[in-house]
Formats: C-alpha cells, structure tokens, sequence
C-alpha cells in the first residue's frame, strides 16, 4: 500500500487511485470514438497534493451524474465543492502532512454534437474550459471552427453546445438511474433536477433539441431513432411517467406537434396518462388521418383498444403497423401480443418467428483500468441495517441454476423470450409443443422428405416421371400468421415444405442413448405447467392449417436452420414428485431448416413411401429454435424445484437453500409468471445474511403494487440502506420513489408518512425515508395533499 492514501482519501466520496497520474482521462480520451449513443456517466478526476518537497501527488477519480452541466461554472462548483470532503486528521503538532485538492478535471459527454467537454479547475487560480473531439483532438472554447481542412469540424464551447451537454448529463441520470444492469465501481447518483425551476429549464432546453433527439440514439429494440422514439424522448416519459405527472409533458408535447405531427402518439400517451382519454381520441384520429402510416401512431391506438378489450379491432392496427414499418421488432411483438390476446396461438408463434433480430449493444461504459486503491467509504447510520459485504456460503448456488442461460439475454432477445414465456403460461409446455410442430417444418419430417425425394432420383433414372399432375396444397401461412392460396412456390426460404398429418410419424418412436424410449412429439407429458394445457385440440390438422385470415405482406426474409441439440440429451426429463409419481418435462423436437445436409440412416423405409408436400409450414428460425432449449431449461428447473418443495411438505421437512439458490428461483419463478411462488422464494432469500438489493427490491415492487403499505415501507427501507451504500443519493428517479408513489395514488402521503413515524426510526434515517415523500410534496404527485 502506497503511503499516504489513507490521510489523501474523501470522507464520504466514492474514488478509485490511479496507477499513473491521469491515465483515466487519457482512457477516456481513448475511448470517445467507442461511445455510439448517450456516452458514460461523467468523470471528475482530482489530483490531490501535500505542497512539500519530496511528496508525490497523487491522482483520483469517480463517476458521477446528477450534476448541473449547463456550464463551467456548474462544473467547477462541483469540483470545488471536494476539497471540503478530504479526512482532515491533522493535529496541532503532528507531523502528518495535509493533502489538497490541488487541480481537477471535470469530463461530460455532449450525446449530440459527439464531443467530450471538459473543464480544468486550478486551486487556487482559474476555470478553462475546452472541447474534444473523437479523435482525441482539443480545442479552445474561443477556437472558431475552422473551415481549412473541410473532413475535420472543429468544435468550440458555444451556449449550442452546453446546451446538448446538459440535456445529455440529465438523460443519463435519468435513464442510467435504476438500471440494474449498469453497475460501475465508485459511481456517485445525485439528483439530476431538484425544483421547479430546474424542471422548467429542461423541458426549455428539450423542446429547443427535440429535432435532434434521433441523433442521441435509441433503445435497442429500436432498429433505427426516430424523432419521437429515442433517447430524448424515453428520458421526458420516464421522468414525468413514473410520477404520474404527465401534463407538463402533455404541454411540451402539444407545443411540438404542430411542427411534428408524429409527436401525436407521445401527446396522445400523456393524455392517456392523465385519464383524459377524449382528448387522447381525438388526437390519435385526426393523426391518423394526417399521418396513416406512422407504426407509433398506430401502437397508441393498439395499446388503446387493448386495454378496451377490442382486441380485434387492435389487430388490424397492428397488422397495419407491420406493413408501415417491417423492419422493426416493436411492430411484429405488437402483433405476436395480440395474437396471443385473441388466442391464436399458431399465428403467434408464426408472428414471432418473423420478428426481425438485432445486435444488443449495451450501455456506453468506461473501461475498467488497474488502481492503486478503490476507496468506497460509507458511514450512513442507514448502513447499519446491512449485512456486511464478504462471501458467505449464501453466495453460493448449484451450477445447473447458475447456468440458466435466460438470464443472459438482452434487447430483442429478452422480449422475444417474454412472448414465449407468455405463450407457455397460458396454454402450458406440452400444447405450445404440438402448436410448434404444426406451424414449424420439425427435424423427422425434414429427414423424411429428403428421404422420399431421393427415392424418387433413383425411381426418376429408371422410369420417367409425369410433369406435377396437380397443385397439392398450395395453401401459403405468411410470417404474420395469415393464410393465403398460392399456386407458385417463388421464395423457398420463406415458405416451408408441407404434408397432411400422417400416421407413420404418429407411430415413429426412438430411444435415448440409455434405452429410454422417448414420447413422440404429439404425445403430453405427465406434468404440465399450466391447466390450460389439458386442453385437447380436437379440429383436424389440415383445416387448421387451411383457415384463411386477412393478407398482410410481408417483408422478403431468409430462414436459416435450427440449431441441432445433442442426441445424448433427447431423452425426457423424468423425476419423482412426493406422491410417487412421474414428473417430467418434454425436450423439445429439433426443428427442420434450410440447408440440411444429413439423412438420417435409421429412417423407417415405410416412412419414406409416404408423399409429403410441406407448403402450409414454415421453417423455424435458428434463434427461435434456441430460445425453444432456453425456455425447456428453465421449465425443466422450475418443474423440479416444485416436485422438491411438494415432496418436502409431505414429508413435513423443512426445504433448504441458499440466499443465492432462493434469489435465482425468485427470477425464475417471475420469467415464468409465477409471481406468488416467485414472492415466496425472495422472502425465503430474506432469511439469509447475503449482500443483495434484488430481493428486497422486487418484493418492494410487489407490495406497492398489492397496496400493502406497511411491507413496502419495511422494504423500502432495506433498498434506500443499499443504494445510499451504492452513493445513490437521489431521490428522484428511483425504484423507492416509484414505489412510494403507487402508494400515495391509494393511500396519499400523509398515511405513508405517519406509517414511517410509527417506526420509530432513527433521525438520520427517517431523513432519508422522507426524502422520497418531500419530492412528492414538491412537484405535487398525485396523492401529495392527502
């Protein structure tokens, strides 16, 4: 340890030491032209020095947001602001040396213009400010741009310019605010707007770069940032949103449609927002008829009829949607849902399978550099109530749950999988199974059809073969689930090979590499993991298949093949619940693809005399076919875990796991919309001494959305304990403040508030607890007066 650290270190500010004195801002400078959208969180870098010859200096730095980026003032305020914050342990006599802050270097991304502003401050002496560029290039704030060299566009610190950087700083604080995914060490959060006044100047400044906020980039289920779907404008809806308050939005989005008719959908959610449903009508009509084939527009009016039951009615909308916008994932999802709430299972899963994938990019982040030290000091009273921050044996797990891989699936990914979960919820495993194999050309019957075809080769050279006597069913399924006759097979990759059921296939079993026979595909399983899946599909497979729904066009999209899975794994799952019976859940069937290359030797010769033609079946995407793996996993975990628990209760044992173990249940339990059993297991997680937030802040969230306010005010308290021990020290936005909110719309503030008093909590963190409720007061929240 390098001497001196200690006596050089912030009291209660977040910092990490560097190796080599300012190798952070060289890191960043680096890294500018990595940043694709909203950029980091701000970077403050101090160097702190003793004044004596012979005592090195020694540089520091911490991320921050929250803080006033609207000019250099601001920011210099701010590093001024540290050099009261150094342990001050010098004594009359001592010989222990007084550390300073001798300079400091404030660094905030401008999403916008795609430079990095920056301000030096010198102690004592003066503030520069200046700009750089992604090439790491700097610039004066008095520099012009020069117009000698017409590829490099220099940048200078004009009122434009710090304008865009406090927009940028106040997105990220409100976006990177409660995003569990984002973590960086010594990440200070403080209140991005504190007062009215504050919240009047953003929507100012928004309103002026509202034109520009395609430019910031978009959430990545966007394929491309549009004027009203970016960053900008997920930020304004996220403030003004979580509170509830959505008429000084609705007053900045009125101001802005009469430029931008497309801003419609936004003005028509805040009026929806705020009850005002007639006027949200009115404005969704008379956009449509201006602009008929903007997707957001029509998604509003989706969402609309959705929550009026019209479900048939959304559909058109949705259908319509596709065709104004193909190319997005939001448009197909849209219409998957809605299939769903119409119960139309097939052309749900069909809908699905065309939804177009895109390449998650996660949040713009510093690189992780060596330290000398990493000094996170934290001497809230609030921290008592925590347990400490060492490994237990609660931070451990069995590795076939800490291998799920659904937990790592991000962006498109995630969503397309909440469908699929969604699918399985209501119609059970073994139903979405026959479903799958009804719409999706399955890996036996490909094998089959080749099998056929090259039969007819060998056939072919020995007697000619009549030219195609008839037109054998012709009937097309299109990627939004409508059926439609063709009698041209012009796109093989986007039309899938067809047969009628057949009998031999319902005959055809096979065996694991143990000897295990295993069920065909139409066969159900013994468990099932919802009671809809006893339902029996009694209507003949071909006209199923043939039912004609309303065309919509499609957009021209290769399928590839399925991933193959590991024959040593295609056997059943089997297991034993209390009761001595069988349990299981069935793998699922490989799914056929384009391109396949292997015949399998073993096919039955009866198999092959049989005449297929697939036309009224589609090839499964690749990524789907995973996700199909991923969701039989989680299945396959969750219908263990409940056999356990059962057979425990019987034996009347009390059923153990780790803190860990019950958390990745909890998670589970909630990807698979098992929300009470999900809710037993994070309180079971409460019992242990592990150092974790998630538990305590889901059963938060389900408390307050229950109404129950004495069990979301205890933990409350627990999660403002972990996020004060994280430097969140924000009020607003927050997971506690939404929380708390939901409460004051049934209950109002003044029951939350006496509720805290009867607690009887210390002064420092009752304080804290307040602080929640007083930005309620302050910005008059619904329920803030009673």
């Amino acid at each position: 340890m390098v001497n001196g650290l200690a006596e050089a270190s912030f009291k209660d500010i977040p910092e990490i030491f560097e190796v080599e004195l300012g190798e952070s801002l060289t890191a960043r400078t680096e890294a500018l032209s990595s940043f694709r959208e909203l950029g980091p969180p701000d970077l403050c870098h101090v160097v702190k020095s003793t004044g004596r010859t012979g005592q090195r200096d020694f540089g520091s730095y911490h991320y921050i947001s929250g803080v006033d980026a609207s000019s250099s003032a601001s920011l210099a305020a701010y590093i001024n602001s540290l050099t009261y914050a150094i342990e001050d342990n010098s004594a009359w006599f001592s010989k222990t040396p007084q550390w300073k802050v001798k300079n400091g270097c404030y660094c905030c991304f401008n999403a916008f213009s795609r430079v990095d502003i920056r301000v030096d401050v010198k102690i004592p002496g003066g503030v520069n400010a200046y700009v750089i560029d992604l090439r790491g290039e700097r610039y004066a704030v008095t520099q012009l741009s020069s117009m000698d060299t017409p590829l490099i566009v220099r940048h200078e610190a004009t009122p434009e310019i710090w304008q865009e950087t406090y927009v940028s700083a106040i997105l990220r604080a409100i976006l990177y605010s409660d995003d569990p995914t984002y973590f960086l060490d010594a990440y200070r959060k403080l209140d991005p707007i504190v007062s009215r006044e504050g919240e009047l100047r953003f929507l100012q400044a928004a309103e002026a770069l509202f034109s520009k906020g395609w430019q910031v980039g978009s959430d990545p289920e966007i394929q491309v940032a549009t004027v009203v779907s970016n960053h900008l404008t997920a930020g304004i809806m996220k403030y003004f949103g979580d509170s509830g308050r959505y008429q000084p939005a609705a007053n900045l989005f009125e101001k802005l449609s009469v430029r931008e008719p497309e801003v419609a959908s936004l003005l028509a959610r805040s009026y929806i927002g705020m009850n005002e449903e007639v006027k949200a009508v009115q404005i969704m009509s008379s956009a449509i008829k201006q602009m008929p084939q903007s997707y957001t527009i029509l998604h509003v009016q989706c969402d609309f009829l959705r929550s009026k039951g019209k479900h048939d009615w959304a559909l058109k909308l949705a259908r319509q949607a596709v065709n104004c916008a193909p190319s997005e994932f939001v448009t197909w999802e849209k219409l998957a849902e809605i299939y769903i709430d119409l119960r139309q299972y097939d052309s749900a899963l069909l809908t699905l399978n065309s939804c177009p994938m895109f390449t998650f990019n996660g949040r713009d982040a510093h690189r992780a550099l060596p330290a000398v030290k990493v000094h996170l000091p934290f001497h809230r009273p609030i921290g008592d109530i925590l347990p400490e921050r060492h490994k237990t044996e609660d931070d451990e797990a069995e590795p076939a749950l800490q291998r799920l891989p659904a937990p790592g699936l991000r962006g498109t990914w995630a969503r397309a999988y909440g469908i699929l979960t969604r699918l399985v919820s209501q119609i059970g495993w073994d139903e979405l199974l026959k479903t799958r194999s009804q719409v999706f050309v399955m890996e036996e019957e490909y094998r089959m059809q080749k099998a056929q075809g090259e039969m007819h080769q060998v056939l072919s050279k020995q007697k000619p073969v009549p030219a195609r006597e008839s037109d054998v069913g012709n009937a097309v399924i299109h990627e939004d689930g409508t059926v439609v006759r063709d009698s041209v097979d012009d796109n093989a990759s986007t039309r899938g090979v067809m047969s009628p059921p057949s009998p031999v296939l319902a005959a055809t079993e096979d065996a694991d590499v143990n000897g295990n026979e295993l069920e065909h595909p139409s066969a159900i399983p013994t468990i099932r993991i919802s009671t809809e899946s006893q339902r029996v599909n009694k209507e003949d497979d071909q006209s199923e298949a043939t039912k004609v729904e309303e065309e919509a066009p499609v957009p021209s999209k290769d399928k590839g093949k399925a991933k193959a899975t590991d024959e040593d794994e295609a056997g059943q799952e089997v297991l034993t619940n209390g009761h001595g019976q069988p349990n299981g859940v069935e793998r699922p069937a490989q799914a056929a693809g384009e391109g396949e290359q292997a015949v399998n030797e073993a096919s039955t010769p009866a198999a092959t005399q049989e005449s297929f033609s697939f036309s009224n079946k589609r090839l499964c995407e690749r990524w789907l076919d995973n996700l199909f793996m991923v969701l039989y996993e989680d299945l396959r975990v969750w219908t263990i875990f409940r056999a356990e628990v059962a057979h425990f209760k019987t034996q009347h044992v009390a059923y153990r796991k780790t803190g860990l173990e019950w958390e990745i249940l909890g998670d589970l339990g909630l990807r698979l919309h098992h929300k009470e059993e999900a809710k037993e297991a994070y309180q079971r997680c409460l019992d242990s001494t592990r150092y974790s937030v998630k538990p305590w802040a889901k059963l938060m969230e389900m408390y307050a959305d229950e109404g129950d306010i004495q069990r979301c005010v205890q933990t409350a308290i627990r999660v403002a304990a972990y996020q004060y021990a994280d430097y969140t020290e924000m009020s607003y936005p927050t997971q506690i403040a939404r929380a708390f909110f939901k409460l004051g719309q049934i209950h109002g503030f003044a029951k939350i508030s006496f509720t805290l008093l009867s607690m009887g909590l210390p002064e420092p963190i009752l304080k804290i607890m307040d602080s929640y409720l007083q930005y309620g007061k302050n910005f008059k929240v619904e329920g803030y007066d009673f």
